[in-house]
């Protein structure tokens, strides 16, 4: 998929990999960059700061709130009526043992993380079917692979999203819809959303991260996965035993203590 020109509309967008995407889309020639974040004033800013790279407009939006997503969806249609690239990218985490959240930490992890991005898919579609190339990117995680102490519900939202988005995308193939899906599932990206993690697999920069993103989307690749690390450990999870996966990828390589020392932040 080419960029160039093309309306691109990115969910927590205001920072981290989601600003740095939009930075990218509008290099490559997007005709529009659209910026949804909870965070007001700092969506403001980064409009602005954009500006110079492109056109940039950006809507408030609570991604836990259906309400504030339709009224969302609403406002950005009636200014921008062509979309052709949806970028699912905003989450959050709660590191904490499965007996230390409350039933607010399970909703909000579930609504942002996984039931947002379905919704989002399912008001955008009849849009998103009318554009001669149209493309859906939801960022899941490896966490939807493989699974971590301390991140059991975040694990549960990025095992639902990465389903659902590989789902739909053989069902639009089977539909003949011209959009594209592709499945973003990274291992931890220095943004802050994941300050504290200790591990030996290396974090991922936030500047590679969103480059190989949108070198996905152009490529129409089905999966991003990444670092290549992460491929080798599936394949070691698929060979092994589980209880030999638990001791090397777990306890050898330290996966299931990478949130030993989580701080974090929502994002």
């Amino acid at each position: 998929m080419n960029f160039q020109g093309k309306t691109v509309l990115i969910t927590g967008g205001a920072s981290g990999i989601g600003k740095l995407m939009g930075k990218m889309a509008l290099e490559k020639g997007a005709g529009q960059l659209i910026i949804w974040d909870i965070n007001e004033p700092l969506m403001i800013q980064v409009v602005e700061e954009l500006q110079s790279y492109g056109n940039v407009a950006g809507f408030t939006c609570n991604l836990s709130d259906t309400d504030s997503i339709r009224s969302a969806f609403e406002k950005t249609t009636g200014v921008f009526p062509k979309i052709d690239v949806l970028i699912n990218n905003a989450g959050v985490v709660v590191g904490k043992y499965f007996d230390e959240h409350s039933l607010e930490d399970i909703r909000l992890t579930m609504e942002i993380n996984a039931i947002a991005p379905m919704y989002l898919i399912q008001l955008f579609l009849p849009v998103l079917k009318q554009r001669p190339q149209a493309c859906i990117c939801n960022i899941a995680s490896s966490a939807g692979l493989i699974s971590n102490p301390k991140m059991s519900v975040y694990v549960a939202s990025k095992w639902s999203l990465l389903g659902f988005s590989d789902s739909i995308y053989i069902e639009f193939k089977h539909q003949k819809y011209p959009i594209g899906v592709t499945t973003v599932t990274p291992y931890y990206i220095n943004t802050g959303m994941f300050d504290g993690v200790k591990s030996f697999i290396p974090i991922i920069k936030p500047e590679k991260a969103a480059k190989k993103i949108i070198r996905g989307i152009e490529k129409n690749k089905r999966f991003v996965s990444m670092p290549w690390t992460i491929r080798m450990i599936r394949l070691l999870q698929a060979a092994l035993p589980a209880s030999w996966f638990d001791k090397i990828a777990g306890d050898w390589m330290g996966i299931y203590h990478t949130m030993d020392a989580f701080k974090g932040r929502k994002s």
